[in-house]
C-alpha cells in the first residue's frame, strides 16, 4: 500500500509539473503574440543584467588567475631546471659552490611558497566568490517561472470574471490560486531585489582584495628573489675575478717513450761495439788489402750508371760521419726513415796485382774529389749511398723536397710555428716559445715516435749551429701550426 501511495504521489507530482510547463508555455506564447500582458520590473531587469556581467567578469578573472598560477608553476620548473644546470656545470674546485647550491635551494623554496600563497589568498577566495553565483542564478530563473505562473493565474482569474456565464466556485478557486502565485513570486522577488544590488556592489571590494593580494605576494616574491639573484651575481663575479684572466691551457699528450736520445745512444753503442774475441778484422786470405766499397752520397736522383763526383764522405777515421738513417738492408727504402734511406752496396771484386805504372796512371786519371780505394780502406768506414724517399709522420706521407737543400737539415719535411709556449720536461724535448719556427724531420725509427709528438730542430738553432745531433728534439704537435 505504501508503494502504491508513493507511486501515486510521484505520478501526481509529475502530472502537476507537466501541467505547469504547458501552462507557462502557453502564457509565453500569448505574451509574445500580444494577446496577454506581461508583468514588467525594469529595476529588477537591470539587476539581472548586472548580475550576468558580474558573473562573466568573475569567471574570466578565475580563468586568468588559474592561467597565471599555471605560468608560475611552469616558471618554477624552468627555474629549477636552470639551477640544476648551474650545479652541474659548477665545478667542485670553483669558489662559491656551496653558496650557489644554497641559493638554488632557497630559490626553489621561494617559488613553492609564492605559488601556495597565490592559491590560498587569491584562487580559493575567487572560488568562494564565484560559488554563490550558481544559486542566485537558479533563483533568478525560478523567479521568472513564478512570474509566468502569477501572470497566468491573473489572466485566468480575469477571464472568469469577464465571462458571460459566471461560475462563482471557479472564480473563487482562481482567485485563491492567484493569491498563492502572487505570494510565492513576491517573496522571491523581494529577496532578489535586496540581494542582487548587494552582490553587485560587493564586486569592488572583492576585486580590490584579490588584486592587492596578488600584487603584494608578487612584490614580496620579487623582493626576495632579487636578493637571491644579487647573491648569485656576487658569487659569479667572485668566480670571474679568480678565473676570468685564465686562458685554456694547452696540454701535450703524455709520452710513453721518454728519453729517446739516451736510448738511441745506448742502442748505437751496442751496435757499434766489436764482438768479444774479434777485436780486429781478419786480413784477406790472399794477403791483399781489404776491399772497401766506394762511398757515394746522392742528393738528387741520377740516371743509371751515372757517376757523382765530389760526393765522398770524410776520409779520416777521427771524423766519422753518422748516417742520419742508420743501417738498412741493401736497396730497401724506408718511409719512416725520413726523406733519405741508407743502402749497403755489395763489395767490389778484389783487384789483382797492378804494375806501379798502371797504378800511377790510374791515379792520374782519377777525377778531383774522388776517393781512392786506398783512402777508402784507410778510413775503415762502411760505404753508404743516400737516396731520397718520402717520409711518413702520423700516417701522413710527406714529400722530401727539402732533403737535398744545403740550408735545411737532412730529411726536412715541413715547417711549423709554435702557437703556445712549451716547457721541456725531458732532455730530448725542445723548449718552445710562441712564434718559434721548427723544421720537422722524421724519426729514425717510427717505433720511437709517440702519438701527437714530432721530431724537429728550431730554425734559429739550425741556422746558427748546423748540428742536427745537438739541436734536434721532440715537441707536442698540438702546440704548433703548420706554416709550410
Amino acid at each position: 500500500m505504501a508503494e502504491m501511495g508513493s507511486k501515486g504521489v510521484t505520478a501526481g507530482k509529475i502530472a502537476s509539473n507537466v501541467q505547469k510547463k504547458l501552462t507557462r508555455a502557453q502564457e509565453k506564447v500569448l505574451q509574445k503574440l500580444g494577446k496577454a500582458d506581461e508583468t514588467k520590473d525594469e529595476q529588477f531587469e537591470q539587476c539581472v543584467q548586472n548580475f550576468n556581467k558580474q558573473l562573466t567578469e568573475g569567471t574570466r578573472l578565475q580563468k586568468d588567475l588559474r592561467t597565471y598560477l599555471a605560468s608560475v608553476k611552469a616558471m618554477h620548473e624552468a627555474s629549477k631546471k636552470l639551477n640544476e644546470c648551474l650545479q652541474e656545470v659548477y665545478e667542485p674546485d670553483w669558489p662559491g659552490r656551496d653558496e650557489a647550491s644554497k641559493i638554488a635551494e632557497n630559490n626553489d623554496l621561494l617559488w613553492m611558497d609564492y605559488h601556495q600563497k597565490l592559491v590560498d589568498q587569491a584562487l580559493l577566495t575567487m572560488d568562494t566568490y564565484l560559488g554563490q553565483f550558481p544559486d542566485i542564478k537558479s533563483r533568478i530563473a525560478k523567479r521568472g517561472r513564478k512570474l509566468v505562473d502569477y501572470d497566468s493565474a491573473r489572466h485566468h482569474y480575469e477571464s472568469l470574471q469577464t465571462a458571460k456565464k459566471k461560475d462563482e466556485a471557479k472564480i473563487a478557486k482562481a482567485e485563491e490560486e492567484l493569491i498563492k502565485a502572487q505570494k510565492v513570486f513576491e517573496e522571491m522577488n523581494v529577496d532578489l531585489q535586496e540581494e542582487l544590488p548587494s552582490l553587485w556592489n560587493s564586486r569592488v571590494g572583492f576585486y580590490v582584495n584579490t588584486f592587492q593580494s596578488i600584487a603584494g605576494l608578487e612584490e614580496n616574491f620579487h623582493k626576495e628573489m632579487s636578493k637571491l639573484n644579487q647573491n648569485l651575481n656576487d658569487v659569479l663575479i667572485s668566480l670571474e675575478k679568480q678565473h676570468g684572466s685564465n686562458t685554456f691551457t694547452v696540454k701535450a699528450q703524455p709520452r710513453k717513450k721518454t728519453k729517446l736520445f739516451s736510448r738511441l745512444r745506448r742502442k748505437k753503442n751496442s751496435d757499434n761495439a766489436p764482438a768479444k774475441g774479434n777485436k780486429s778484422p781478419s786480413p784477406p786470405p790472399d794477403g791483399s788489402p781489404a776491399a772497401t766499397p766506394e762511398i757515394r752520397v746522392n742528393h738528387e736522383p741520377e740516371p743509371a750508371g751515372a757517376a757523382t763526383p765530389g760526393a765522398a764522405l770524410p776520409k779520416s777515421p777521427s771524423q766519422p760521419t753518422e748516417s742520419p738513417a742508420g743501417s738498412l738492408p741493401s736497396g730497401e727504402p724506408s718511409a719512416a726513415e725520413g726523406t733519405f734511406a741508407v743502402a749497403w752496396p755489395s763489395q767490389t771484386a778484389e783487384p789483382g796485382p797492378a804494375q806501379p805504372a798502371e797504378a800511377s796512371e790510374a791515379a792520374g786519371a782519377q777525377e778531383p774529389g774522388e776517393t781512392t780505394a786506398s783512402e777508402a780502406a784507410s778510413s775503415s768506414l762502411p760505404a753508404v749511398v743516400v737516396e731520397t724517399f718520402s717520409a711518413t709522420v702520423n700516417g701522413t706521407v710527406e714529400s722530401g723536397s727539402g732533403a737535398g737543400r744545403l740550408d735545411l737539415p737532412p730529411g726536412f719535411m715541413f715547417k711549423v710555428q709554435a702557437q703556445h709556449d712549451y716547457t721541456a720536461t725531458d732532455t730530448d724535448e725542445l723548449q718552445l716559445k710562441a712564434g718559434d719556427v721548427v723544421l720537422v724531420i722524421p724519426f729514425q725509427n717510427p717505433e720511437e715516435q709517440d702519438e701527437g709528438w714530432l721530431m724537429g730542430v728550431k730554425e734559429s738553432d739550425w741556422n746558427q749551429h748546423k748540428e742536427l745531433e745537438k739541436c734536434r728534439g721532440v715537441f707536442p704537435e698540438n702546440f704548433t701550426e703548420r706554416v709550410q
